[in-house]
């Protein structure tokens, strides 16, 4: 049982080192970040990330990662970059180099040409005095106290460093850019988000008795019952016929409760949103998301083209709650 406890010692100890290398990442967040960001949103071109080893894996997932976040990017192998492949570097490009001692071999003749096309360079680089730093244009420091490898050979703490700064980057991105979930299923559309988006609003709307409804000349107090109970933050207003009339939401209980409405004698129909934002039950999430993005909003009222309350459509159940895309019933 000793090389069990043993085991689980040093992959507690692992983990440690590692997630106090990424919290360290924090102190060296300064202009050089800002400075990449804004250098990479204003390119005309592509980012060509680069390197070697286990650089070079965690470049490719950079890569990829800007990719799929709207940033046009592709990897270059700086071994195949000298024998032909820098060809596909311009000078409107930006290359991201990769190098924890930034003195890698391979890399560095990478590094003389890209200078030589007039391309700019940011580093992602642990020594800041290397031969990449002081020939890029922006240094990115990704240096960590120790490996997690306890010969402080293999590349463990320093490419976990890495990658979280490559996420960093590309989140920081995807706020510039003001890349949304629907430009991200532009992106996916074979994967299981992608699947969701390309489906209907009936297919994840919440239908029946789930929907917070009430009638038109409902008390107000009671109007204010039904969203405490059934517990989605609105309820929705409609005719006898099921036709919609108005939303109140519990933000806007808050608000008239700061202003010192007397709810006692009213009714739902002088305190709610007449004519609330809908879609169509046969509209795509896709377009469902797009809207309530626009319009700072989680839920939709779902509506025929006859205007009869169908259901609500919320962000939860589009990108958290729900298992798969026919959700209405079963989250």
């Amino acid at each position: 049982m000793n090389h069990q406890r043993t085991a689980l010692k040093r992959a507690r100890e692992v983990l440690k080192i590692e997630a106090q290398s990424i919290l360290s990442l924090m102190d060296k967040i300064n202009g050089n970040f800002s400075r990449a960001v804004d250098m990479i949103y204003s390119c005309k071109g592509r980012v060509i990330v680069t390197g070697i080893g286990k650089s070079g894996l965690i470049g490719r997932k950079i890569s990829a990662t800007l990719t799929s976040t709207g940033t046009q990017a592709l990897f270059l192998h700086p071994v195949e970059g000298i024998h032909g492949d820098l060809g596909i570097v311009t000078k409107k490009d930006i290359l991201l180099a990769i190098s924890n001692s930034g003195e890698t071999r391979e890399l560095l003749p990478i590094i003389s040409s890209v200078r030589h096309i007039g391309a700019p360079i940011i580093s992602f680089t642990g020594v800041l005095s290397s031969t990449l730093s002081r020939n890029s244009d922006i240094v990115i420091d990704v240096s960590v106290e120790k490996e997690a490898c306890p010969f402080g050979l293999a590349p463990t703490s320093s490419s976990t460093a890495t990658l979280a700064m490559g996420d960093a980057l590309a989140i920081a991105l995807i706020d510039r850019r003001k890349f949304r979930e629907k430009d991200f299923y532009k992106f996916h559309p074979g994967g299981s988000l992608g699947a969701r988006l390309r489906a209907t609003v009936r297919d994840a709307m919440i239908t029946g008795d789930r929907i917070p409804r009430i009638v038109t000349g409902t008390p107000a107090r009671q109007a204010i019952t039904v969203i405490d109970r059934m517990n989605v933050g609105f309820v929705l207003v409609t005719d006898k016929k099921n036709h919609l009339l108005g939303i109140l939401t519990d933000g806007d209980v808050r608000r008239l409760v700061s202003r010192g409405t007397a709810f006692d004698t009213m009714t739902i129909d002088e305190i709610m949103t007449a004519s609330p934002k809908t879609i169509d039950e046969k509209a795509s999430l896709a377009e469902s998301v797009e809207i309530m993005q626009k319009r700072e909003i989680t839920s939709l009222a779902v509506v025929n083209d006859k205007k009869v309350l169908k259901g609500y459509v919320h962000l939860h159940d589009i990108f958290g709650r729900g298992g798969s895309v026919n959700i209405s019933l079963t989250y």
